[in-house]
């Protein structure tokens, strides 16, 4: 494990494994750099490329800010990008997808982009939180109700079925690594909120993601997931959409892997 710090001194934990050009992973909501399926990915890739896998802040060994802000997100991925040596391929998942293509935005120097389902909402037919989800979910973390957070932000922010988080319970270890996150759903939420409220994409939006990007979906994903990823490539600079047979938001990293190695080189 080695250590970057980031803009406003927080430490950003991260493991570079494999040789080549650079890869950074950027986790989703729940995710972080010792996921069993972040660790499946870095071993996959690390015979093409070197592969930055990091924990974003609040999350397992980096550390946090008392006031949370987006910005500090991005700071953060711009700090591992410069530990790379200055412009890096980038690789997002869920979330961590919607943080690449605003880090893109804000001008870091991604090289080329690929962004697996981000959790925008630009499709007004689809379904959107309820208008309280964020305060909501905020107060359960301050109750440390860390269980309670977890299951209402599966629900109702991702949309999954009620028994899903309830067959997690039962799963000791997955439910704890779940737990161990919660507090950092708020963050997940600030960066998708400001696309989740059923409006379409606007061009001007994104003018500045002009590297090469492509955005993927599953095809067995959601209504929602599949609209964003491909109202997205309709309006990025220089991108590609691409469907995976048989894949959800839970890709496989067997699957993804030879897609990302094929983009990258």
């Amino acid at each position: 494990m080695q250590h970057v710090i980031s803009k406003d001194g927080t430490r950003i934990a991260y493991d570079k494994t494999g040789s080549g050009q650079p890869v950074i992973l950027v986790a989703g909501a729940f995710s972080y750099r010792k996921f069993p399926g972040s660790l499946e990915l870095v071993d996959l890739l690390k015979d093409d490329f070197t592969v930055f896998n990091y924990d974003r802040r609040g999350r397992g060994d980096s550390g946090d800010t008392p006031l949370y802000a987006v910005e500090r997100e991005i700071e953060d991925l711009e700090a591992v990008i410069a530990e790379a040596g200055g412009s890096a391929y980038v690789w997002g998942l869920s979330s961590g997808a919607a943080l690449a293509l605003k880090a893109a935005e804000s001008g870091l120097n991604i090289t080329k982009l690929v962004l697996y389902e981000p959790p925008f909402i630009v499709d007004a037919n689809d379904p959107q939180p309820p208008p309280d989800f964020e305060t909501h979910i905020k107060a359960l973390i301050a109750a440390d109700k860390r269980g309670e957070a977890v299951t209402y932000f599966m629900t109702k922010g991702m949309g999954a079925p009620v028994f899903v988080p309830w067959i997690m319970r039962v799963m000791p270890g997955v439910w704890k690594r779940l737990k161990a996150v919660a507090h950092t759903l708020p963050y997940d939420v600030a960066i998708v909120k400001d696309h989740a409220s059923g409006k379409p994409f606007e061009i001007a939006q994104w003018k500045n993601v002009t590297m090469p990007t492509l955005v993927i979906n599953g095809e067995k994903s959601g209504d929602l997931l599949r609209h964003t990823a491909k109202a997205l490539s309709e309006v990025l600079p220089n991108a590609q959409h691409r469907t995976l047979e048989g894949q959800s938001h839970n890709v496989s990293m067997k699957v993804l892997a030879p897609i990302l190695k094929e983009f990258y080189i």
